[in-house]
């Protein structure tokens, strides 16, 4: 009687394995096309952002100091100029 009740339900495990495995993948599937709303990007961008934050704030002390370089040069340059103009000035009303 054994052998007749394992037979039995030896199809019926398997019908029930493939129903199983094509609900998994039809539900794979249905995941992978839904659309991804702004909210969906908004959190791995901010995820991406947290993982490198270290990185993100070496770069933005980088850029800074580049700023300020940048600033100083500039500055230093129109300095420069003025003395220049007045100089010129001076040579032309001579």
């Amino acid at each position: 009687m054994d052998s007749e009740m394992n037979n039995d339900q030896g199809p019926n495990i398997g019908i029930w394995i493939g129903i199983a495995v094509g609900a998994a993948v039809g539900i794979g599937i249905a995941l992978s096309r839904r659309k991804r709303s702004p909210w969906d990007q908004a959190r791995r961008i901010t995820n991406q952002v947290a993982d490198h934050s270290g990185d993100l704030a070496d770069a933005t002390s980088n850029i800074v100091e580049r700023v300020k370089k940048i600033y100083d040069e500039g500055c230093k340059v129109v300095e420069e100029a003025g003395e220049l103009w007045s100089h010129g000035r001076k040579l032309v009303n001579r």
